[in-house]
């Protein structure tokens, strides 16, 4: 689990066809007016409710990072379909009007991201904000044996990480946001 709409299946990086979830760096207001990291929450809980589970992919297209863009199921659900009824994702509606019913009934129930102020995906990328925004220092980076670890500003090999999101290594904003998302901190 990449992120709640890009998954590794079957060592094939997938992105799911037709909706748009938040980006991990993203943050969503309560109804109080306070910021809290959605993006990274969304993900925690896609990855709870799917990690480790089978997944069933048709491929459709390739999308411009090479990921294959696909229909998925798990056990015998469609997962967009499932995520943009729980309010984990957005129908992605410049690719495709399959889950618009999905998300508006989502929307009336005020079920995951409808109970708050959020930006859909595509609005908050377009405003520059996802994983090069300047409060976003904290780089996560994959090791070469697979772990997942977050590097803070002046840690020793801070300067020296790269990000590369293709391999699914991000940006993040906090500390506990790395968290969430299931990253470590580095040791030095």
């Amino acid at each position: 689990m990449i992120d709640a709409d890009t998954w590794d299946v079957g060592g094939v990086r997938v992105r799911l066809y037709g909706i748009d979830a938040p980006e991990l760096d993203q943050t969503c207001q309560d109804a109080k007016g306070s910021h809290w990291p959605c993006g990274a929450w969304v993900t925690q809980e896609v990855r709870q409710q799917f990690q480790g589970k089978t997944a069933s992919c048709i491929p459709l297209d390739r999308d411009r990072y090479d990921r294959i863009v696909a229909n998925c199921t798990v056990g015998a659900q469609d997962a967009a379909d499932q995520l943009v009824r729980q309010g984990m994702a957005f129908a992605y509606r410049k690719y495709s009007s399959n889950y618009a019913g999905a998300e508006k009934n989502a929307k009336a129930r005020r079920v995951g991201l409808h109970q708050q102020k959020v930006k859909v995906p595509w609005v908050h990328r377009t405003a520059g904000k996802s994983r090069s925004s300047e409060a976003c220092r904290i780089k996560g980076n994959i090791s070469a044996k697979g772990d997942r670890i977050y590097h803070r500003p002046g840690q020793n090999f801070y300067t020296k990480t790269r990000i590369d999101t293709s391999k699914g290594e991000r940006w993040f904003c906090s500390a506990a946001e790395a968290r969430a998302a299931g990253w470590r901190a580095s040791r030095r």
